[in-house]
């Protein structure tokens, strides 16, 4: 469980609160300590696997805290609470660990059940982006060095099909042909990433809907969590992230691919939600591109687990042989029901501008 040193290196007595396995999250192990008088607090043990300098995750949100207080000192960021000795975090039996503020009649839902609760996601999402624009991003660094770079997931793709074992890549051959069919999508941004006009921000990076912290009572967004991806990047991550886990009904677990579709309410709800916010901030090239945001996240994440697959499934945990195949096949069959869909989603976003 937790070492009770853990704790007291935060100024409080383990044995004053009960404390339980908390969340639905599969990166950090996180707990929830409760006290009398409803006292609760999160602390969480970092996963150094995934991300190999905790370090930078602390400095990233002390600069991007530092900011918001100055300049939007009534915004709820969620900060970690410092050690007795003034650190973000407190190292323990090699293993890294933090303590942040339990929000009080908050909750959060692992998928969307309502186009509201979309609306109320993007726009909490929208709206850090919205007061984070203009922020210094030189002193930030990657939390995950080329988390969503299509360039390299793309580099690495080829690379897996060269390299995979012809039983593989024989039984993959045709969902290969297809994901090699949309390299327009690679080949896009490519020429995106360096242009000016569509330069980087402070990013989530991992906007699934149990990022952002919903009123218990109302369902009206409180503010966004889980902050560990907070980086630059392309304002294509967070909007595409979005449309790829709130849109269809089922998730990329999902292997009845019939049950696969776009919800087009679900789309406008988010859409409205996140450009009510940061719309006001786009660029032009970032405002021509909001739809491409879909596709992009769709084809990036369909053609990772084709390379995991390809690689012989040694990333992505899987309970059955043709795992990762599935999850592939499943955000390509998404991809073509988006693209089937652009003339009247583009309507949508037009509207939303």
């Amino acid at each position: 469980m937790v070492n009770a040193e853990i704790v007291s290196a935060f100024g409080l007595n383990a044995a004053d609160y009960e404390i339980k396995k908390f969340g639905s999250g599969h990166i950090n192990n996180t707990f929830l300590l409760s006290g009398q008088q409803d006292q609760k607090y999160i602390l969480q043990r970092i996963n150094t696997y995934v991300f190999k300098e905790p370090g930078i995750i602390a400095r990233n949100l002390r600069l991007a805290a530092d900011f918001l207080a100055e300049h939007h000192p009534d915004y709820l960021f969620i900060t970690p609470i410092p050690t007795v000795t003034g650190e973000e975090m407190f190292f323990f039996n090699e293993e890294y660990w933090r303590m942040i503020p339990f929000i009080p009649n908050s909750t959060s839902v692992d998928q969307a059940d309502t186009p509201k609760q979309a609306y109320e996601a993007a726009r909490e999402f929208g709206k850090m982006a919205r007061l984070l624009h203009g922020i210094d991003l030189h002193e930030f660094k990657a939390s995950i060095p080329n988390f969503h770079n299509l360039t390299l997931r793309y580099s690495a793709f080829q690379e897996a099909i060269r390299t995979a074992k012809e039983e593989r890549k024989n039984f993959a051959e045709e969902l290969i042909e297809q994901c090699l069919r949309y390299s327009d999508i690679a080949i896009t941004f490519e020429s995106l990433k360096t242009d000016p006009e569509f330069g980087d921000r402070l990013m989530h990076h991992d906007t699934k809907i149990n990022n952002v912290l919903l009123n218990k009572d109302t369902f009206e967004g409180i503010c966004v969590c889980d902050l560990d991806t907070l980086m630059p990047g392309k304002i294509i991550s967070d909007l595409g992230d979005m449309v790829r886990t709130y849109v269809s009904p089922v998730s990329e677990e999902e292997r009845d691919f019939s049950q696969i579709s776009i919800r087009e309410d679900y789309y406008e709800a988010l859409m409205k939600g996140y450009l009510s916010e940061v719309g006001s901030t786009l660029s032009r090239t970032e405002k021509d591109h909001l739809f491409y945001a879909g596709k992009f996240m769709i084809y990036m994440q369909g053609i990772r687990f084709l390379t995991d697959y390809l690689n012989g499934d040694v990333y992505y945990p899987i309970k059955y042989p043709e795992h990762n195949y599935n999850r592939a096949k499943n955000q390509l069959v998404l991809l073509e029901k988006l693209l089937e869909k652009e003339t009247k989603l583009q309507a949508v976003i037009d509207s939303c501008l």
